[in-house]
């Protein structure tokens, strides 16, 4: 880590990249193919609105840098803590809870799904993308929802460099 430190680039930043890269290597051959083989074989749904195609990448691409933006997080509680494990346990568990991977947050009471969209950064992470792809809620609705995770891909990139710039400052002032 201290090898990112004499990078030209921040840190943040030279996570993301690859980070991207990695997103578009597995949209492009993990995603794209099992797709067209559905297309072929079954009766999938295809979006009705013409902008819900690009609305959904966009939606990955915010979906990807708040991933990013969280898991940089957990794991610079190491600055701290000293073992990342912890939290990292954590955040495995709540990401797959609060994002919708074990089941649609579609299912909880209105009030906690609304104040999970609104409060916290998971729902981004996949339940609001796949809401954009199948087009469940009215077009003004799907805006406001990519919307509301670009302020949180802001917001968590912002809050990660601000970590790195207190976490250099912790490593200058334990010697390092």
């Amino acid at each position: 880590m201290t090898a990112d430190l004499l990078r030209p680039i921040h840190p943040v930043t030279g996570y993301l990249a690859p980070d991207l890269g990695r997103a578009l290597h597995g949209m492009v051959f993990r995603f794209v193919p099992p797709l067209v083989v559905g297309l072929i074989f079954f009766d999938l749904y295809l979006p009705g609105r013409w902008f819900t195609v690009p609305l959904f990448g966009l939606s990955v691409l915010l979906a990807v840098v708040g991933s990013l933006g969280l898991r940089f997080l957990v794991n610079a509680t190491a600055y701290w803590l000293h073992d990342a494990r912890g939290p990292i346990m954590l955040w495995t568990l709540a990401a797959g809870v609060l994002a919708g991977l074990y089941f649609p947050l579609r299912f909880l009471p209105g009030w906690l799904a609304v104040t999970l969209w609104v409060a916290t950064p998971f729902p981004g992470l996949m339940q609001t993308p796949l809401d954009v792809l199948v087009e469940r809620d009215p077009v003004p609705l799907q805006f406001g929802l990519v919307g509301l995770q670009a302020v949180w891909a802001a917001l968590l990139l912002a809050l990660c460099v601000l970590v790195q710039r207190r976490a250099e400052r912790r490593l200058v002032a334990q010697g390092g």
